[in-house]
This record gives structure tokens, C-alpha cells and sequence, in this order.
């Protein structure tokens, strides 16, 4: 089973570089599997999409976003996303503006609209304690949840393996 799993995040600004943090240290973990493909998408989800246009069973997310937990918090999500062609033109337009610099939920509506969206994704979150700020590192409460991301994406892909 394909899965790629992507790092979503800004490694200058503190505690948004956690998808990349997670996406680095799965590369490095032995049990991941030889199906997977990690990608650091940094800011700029239009590569995701693009690498999805390969084909892929699974698309496992690793992103920071505020949801008013408590920092280094960490939630396994499934997208609701909206529909590219329930939107008007004048609104689609502006919500695909700039696909270089997407959000998450951008880059991933309009992989669903190009028919690139895998039929299983899945989104770890985990809450910043602060990723304004311009810093090179993260939070330790936000640093301490990347292994415990890591673990939740290797039991993902090995509940996919068994399927």
C-alpha cells in the first residue's frame, strides 16, 4: 500500500515546524515502511499535490494549528473539505489563488479536485504553543510530541499493511 506522509510547516517560525520535525524523524525510524514516501512540504502544498498526482493509497499529514488545546496536544483528523465544484466561479477562484503557497486545506481540496486525493487520509495535529514568532526552535511541549506523532503515523500505515 502507497502512503506518503507530509510535513507540513515554516522551520524559521518556532512551533510550525512541527510537521517537518515529524516528517525528519520518520525518515530516520527503521520501522517505516518501504511503501512510505515522506516529503517535506514546508509552506507550499502545490508539491504535495503534484506527488499525489502518482497515486497514492494513503496520505498521512503532519501540521501545527491552533485549536485552543493545550501546546504539544495531539489530534488524529480526518478532512472535512469543501468541494471545489459546489463553489462558484468567482469563489473558487479566489480560494485557489496562490496553490504555491496553499494552506493544508487548500492543497488538499484541490488535489480532491484533480482526482489526486487518496481515498485515506489522515491529518496528526498537534497545537502550537506559538509559531508566530520568528525561532529556529520549537517549544519543548510541542518538541516532546514528535515522537508520540511519529508513533500514531507507524501505527496508521501498519493498520493499512494489515488490511
Amino acid at each position: 500500500m502507497a502512503v506518503l506522509v507530509a510535513g507540513v510547516g515554516n522551520e524559521l517560525k518556532g512551533d510550525d515546524a512541527f510537521g517537518i520535525k515529524c516528517a525528519q524523524a520518520l525518515e530516520q525510524d527503521p520501522r517505516k515502511p518501504d511503501e512510505c514516501v515522506i516529503q517535506q512540504t514546508g509552506i507550499g502544498g502545490i508539491h504535495m499535490v503534484q506527488e499525489l498526482m502518482r497515486g497514492y493509497d494513503a496520505l498521512i499529514l503532519f501540521d501545527a494549528f491552533d485549536r485552543d488545546g493545550s501546546p504539544g496536544e495531539l489530534w488524529l483528523l480526518e478532512p472535512d473539505l469543501p468541494k471545489a465544484e459546489d463553489m462558484g466561479d468567482r469563489e473558487r477562484r479566489d480560494f485557489f489563488a496562490d496553490v504555491h503557497y496553499a494552506t493544508p486545506v487548500r492543497a488538499l481540496t484541490l488535489a480532491q479536485s484533480v482526482g489526486a486525493l487518496p481515498p485515506l487520509v489522515r491529518i496528526i495535529g498537534c497545537q502550537p504553543k506559538d509559531s508566530d514568532s520568528f525561532d529556529t526552535e520549537m517549544n519543548k511541549e510541542v518538541a516532546a510530541s514528535v515522537p508520540k506523532a511519529v508513533e500514531m503515523a507507524l501505527e496508521i500505515m501498519a493498520n493499512l499493511a494489515k488490511a
